[in-house]
């Protein structure tokens, strides 16, 4: 049961990058040309996979240090169930940071392969 969290972040990972490496706007289908910005379709996916991968970092810091103020607060008041929600959202936290680190390293490589 320890490792179905790790599964689910696993998912929701693939999940998001597929939906930011699938989500392209109106191109020249002949080029992969995208007028409105320059990019090709494979920079563009290496572009957006990468901002993903800083929104969703930065977010799991900030759910990180949330989630350890409300456990720090817990233990301080001796309230076991707001420890245990803080421990739960710097959980969280940390696993969205990891995946946005997945996210930003995949929007690096696609972009390197694509040189």
């Amino acid at each position: 049961m320890r490792g179905l969290p790790w599964l689910l972040a696993g998912a929701a990972i693939g999940a998001g990058i597929a939906m930011v490496v699938l989500n392209d706007r109106e191109l020249d289908y002949e080029t992969g040309y995208d007028s409105d910005t320059g990019y090709d379709r494979v920079e563009g996916a290496a572009r957006r996979t990468f901002g993903w991968g800083a929104r969703q970092s930065a977010e799991g810091k900030v759910g990180s240090v949330v989630g350890r103020v409300k456990e720090g607060v817990g233990k301080l008041t001796k309230d076991p169930d707001l420890a245990a929600k803080g421990n739960v959202e710097k959980f969280a936290g940390e696993v969205k940071d990891k995946a946005g680190e997945v996210g930003r390293a995949v929007g690096e490589t696609i972009h390197d392969l694509n040189k």
